[in-house]
């Protein structure tokens, strides 16, 4: 019976896990199993059912999702009253593949850190089915699009259940190809082609960092299981250690948009929007924070890959707000955040067990209020006629009411208006970094005031002022299929922050993270959560001086500052990628392929050349003819008589 396969792992991810009675388990084996082939089976059903399920593909989509979310509760409510020592369930499918002393199993592994990860995952993932129903009602692809949305669901949900580092791969390989099947959903567009292209290749670089990492692993341990690897990680060198801490940071940068792996993030936006909204909050950009919270046990042997991971987070929420200042296009400054918020999330990660549960403790309140906002931005394009430009919105406040009360519940999280999710979860961060690194504490602080301003921007251009809509736009507010998700996130926007009650987030992710260490910031916590309202009013108040006092013209302005303009460049991302990658790469194949042809090719086609003339050359000899024969006969018998003569003289 599959329930005889479940097992309790060790509290501290060592050792051989104990086998425990199977009938206190099995309950969870089913549900542990269909959270993530209802989906998986969805998609199947979807792609090869073809035209025949068009009718109600999308329902099916839909129903799929919603059930894997039930299953996710289910299992996270099996959980809840359990001791620290009884919240690891593995299950063990069969045997992937076995070569001398390498074995790699199938297997499943739920646990604190998973059981998050399924409910925001298959949570956040339903409502975006919900919402899609309505937003891609009159596109004629719309059971394929379920299909992509079903897989994508699908391989993420791999990807933080699988119990072993090549399964994750399996699912991080399943995310980049669903990904690419959405950013270019539409692809009559060139430009949703080219992005989708894009973010494929990127992500392929950082894919090879993940294949390194575990391919190191596997030479290192003998072994890919999370349970063996945190078991033997101690035994390994420093040196080692470092390097698969840095390859794995590097598959988390390509996935999560992370410098230098950032550019593909933003062209993205070219896909439906709810591809957007699942992609920024459930999905793909989180895997990098899974993979790198999932790995405490690597990370916390290397100081150096751990300095590393907090640097490149430290960086990317700078530039990701640098570049949510700039923009006017509502989807791309949304993406622009996202980075930076993610940011946030891999900075905490890299202050080590002090930051893990506050990295994703923020990952969660950022998955509803993101969602949130891409999903209002969709419905705002909804009932604009699909524009993204802000300098054509203005006083959509009235004409669409539920959409903007719900996108401002997202919008007061994001900044962290007190009480509010984001409040609590940036908060954290910020007095985690402030206690662990001052530099990168004040670096996280003026993120957060940027962050006020260019959410308060946003917010002003769209909403307030004067209407700019092109002629023949009526705005109206969406149906309520769509507004629906958009109300049920925006409560998880305001509650998100009842996570940090009694520190119960910091408890229950014990187990994986380990226990919370005491830390000493240089100010008492509620100072520095005075000091961070204060830096955020300060940026939304600079907004509402220049955007909300002021006239916002239709156009772009051309002269522009010049931070603006490396922000509307994305700090030339692409160009310097064009100059470093791209071109070095085109030179080297362009030389490689002249070397093909005038030494690989020329040696060939000599030698062939050489042989060709010395068999013309011996044809002539072989011509057929016996006077030709005789003659030569008779000149051979010549020479031999010659050289008797010469040698007997001699």
């Amino acid at each position: 019976m599959i329930s005889s396969a479940i097992h309790v792992l060790a509290a501290e991810g060592g050792g051989t896990p104990p086998v425990v009675d199977p009938s206190a388990a099995g309950s969870l084996a089913l549900p542990l199993v269909l959270v993530i082939a209802l989906p998986a089976l969805g998609a199947a059903v979807l792609l090869l059912g073809g035209r025949r399920t068009d009718a109600w593909g999308h329902l099916l989509g839909t129903a799929t999702v919603v059930g894997s979310f039930v299953c996710s509760l289910w299992l996270f409510l099996g959980i809840l009253g359990r001791g620290a020592e009884d919240r690891q369930l593995g299950l063990d499918l069969w045997t992937w593949f076995s070569t001398g002393a390498w074995e790699v199993k199938l297997g499943l592994l739920y646990d604190p850190l998973s059981a998050l990860f399924l409910l925001l995952i298959t949570g956040v993932g339903a409502l975006i089915h919900v919402y899609s129903i309505g937003y891609m009602e009159h596109d004629v692809r719309r059971r394929r699009f379920f299909a992509y949305l079903n897989l994508f669901v699908a391989a993420m949900l791999v990807l933080v259940l699988s119990s072993d580092y090549v399964g994750v791969f399996l699912g991080w390989e399943g995310v980049g190809l669903a990904s690419y099947l959405l950013i270019g959903f539409w692809q009559h567009k060139p430009s949703a082609a080219a992005a989708s292209k894009k973010a494929f290749v990127i992500n392929r670089v950082g894919d090879i960092g993940l294949s390194l990492g575990v391919g190191l692993m596997l030479v290192t341990f003998g072994t890919t299981s999370f349970d063996r690897v945190s078991e033997l990680t101690s035994g390994a060198s420093g040196g080692v250690m470092t390097a698969i801490g840095l390859l794995l940071l590097l598959a988390a940068c390509g996935k999560s948009a992370q410098f230098p792996l950032q550019t593909w993030l933003l062209d993205a936006m070219e896909g439906p929007t709810p591809v957007s909204a699942l992609i920024h909050a459930a999905t793909m950009v989180t895997a990098g924070v899974y993979l790198i919270v999932r790995s405490q046990f690597v990370f916390e042997y290397t100081d150096a890959a751990r300095l590393a991971v907090a640097i490149i987070g430290t960086i990317t929420l700078l530039m990701g707000a640098w570049i949510g200042c700039a923009k006017d296009d509502i989807k791309k400054t949304l993406a622009g955040s996202t980075m930076s918020q993610i940011g946030y999330m891999v900075l905490a990660s890299g202050l080590g067990v002090a930051g893990y549960a506050f990295a994703i403790f923020h990952l969660l309140t950022h998955g509803a209020f993101k969602a949130n906002m891409f999903l209002g931005a969709g419905s705002v394009m909804h009932g604009t006629d699909d524009d993204v430009d802000m300098r054509h919105y203005g006083a959509l406040r009235k004409a669409m009411p539920v959409t903007f009360m719900t996108f401002a519940m997202g919008y007061l999280a994001i900044i962290g208006f007190p009480g509010f999710s984001g409040f609590w979860s940036k908060d954290k961060i910020i007095e985690t970094a402030l206690a662990e690194n001052l530099v990168l504490g004040i670096c996280a602080l003026l993120g957060a005031g940027v962050t006020g301003f260019y959410m308060t921007r946003l917010m002003l251009m769209t909403f307030f002022g004067r209407d700019r809509w092109e002629p023949g736009v009526h705005p109206h507010e969406s149906p309520k299929v769509m507004t629906f998700p958009l109300v049920a996130l925006a409560a998880l926007s305001v509650l998100g922050g009842f996570l940090l009650l009694n520190d119960w987030i910091v408890g229950f992710l014990a187990p994986v993270t380990g226990e919370a260490v005491e830390h000493e910031p240089p100010l008492p916590p509620l100072v520095i959560s005075v000091l961070a309202v204060l830096v955020v009013a300060i940026g939304v108040a600079v907004a509402f001086a220049l955007f909300g006092r002021r006239e916002v013209p239709r156009e772009a302005p051309t002269k522009v500052s010049v931070l603006t303009t490396i922000g509307r460049n994305e700090l030339y991302g692409d160009a310097i990628n064009q100059g470093l990658v791209v071109e070095p790469g085109k030179n080297l194949t362009s030389g490689l392929a002249v070397f093909d042809r005038t030494v690989v090719d020329g040696g060939a086609m000599g030698t062939a050349a050489s042989m060709g003339g010395l068999s013309r050359a011996v044809r002539r000899a072989q011509n057929g003819f016996v006077r030709s024969y005789a003659l030569s006969l008779l000149a051979g018998a010549a020479l031999v008589l010659l050289a008797l003569v010469v040698v007997n003289l001699a």
